[in-house]
This record gives structure tokens, sequence and C-alpha cells, in this order.
């Protein structure tokens, strides 16, 4: 059974890009190990999800629909509008690699 327009618009809507499942995953076992951190610095580039100022590191927590991590279950692309989706789960990668290729460097 496929979504209606109105369907995907509701679901689309409610996603958040901050406070994810992910990302409280991992800020509640950063914290429960004993590391204290800044949320969402927007003076980074990219407004990294979290910051450790006196260690300098900027921590991105990527979800896996968005970023298209490979073999992912949760990876899957939707079935209405494959022509918008493909185009924008693609360019998501190409600029993630090009932006990993920057952080490494």
């Amino acid at each position: 059974m496929s979504e209606t327009p109105e369907q995907r618009n509701r679901t689309m809507r409610a996603v958040r890009s901050r406070d994810t499942a992910p990302e409280m995953i991992v800020r509640r076992f950063l914290h429960a190990a004993g590391l204290r951190f800044r949320l969402h610095d927007r003076h980074l580039p990219g407004v990294p999800d979290l910051v450790f100022p006196s260690r300098r590191i900027a921590l991105f927590v990527h979800g896996c629909f968005w970023h298209q991590h490979p073999g992912c279950k949760a990876a899957d692309r939707p079935k209405s509008w494959p022509d918008y989706w493909n185009r924008k789960l693609d360019g998501n990668m190409v600029r993630d690699a090009r932006h990993w290729l920057y952080a490494v460097l």
C-alpha cells in the first residue's frame, strides 16, 4: 500500500534534525562515560551534533536513511518519487564523501 502525498508530507515533516534517536543514544552513552560536550554549535561548519571544545573534537551522528550507509537495512529508498529521492540521496552521499575527505586531511 503506497502513501498518499499528504501522508508522505506528514511523515517527512515529522523527521527531526536534532535530538534524533541515534543521537540521543550516543549522547547518553558519552555522558554516562563522564564526557561533557556542547550541542549543535552553529559557529562550526556543518553544525556538528556534539562538540568537545577542550579536545577540539566535533562529532556528527549520521542517520542511515539520509546518508545511505552501505549494507544498512534503514538505507532503503522510497518507492514514490524515485527521481527526486535518488538525486537527493546520491547528492548526500557525494557531499559526505567530499566532506569526509576534508575531515581526514
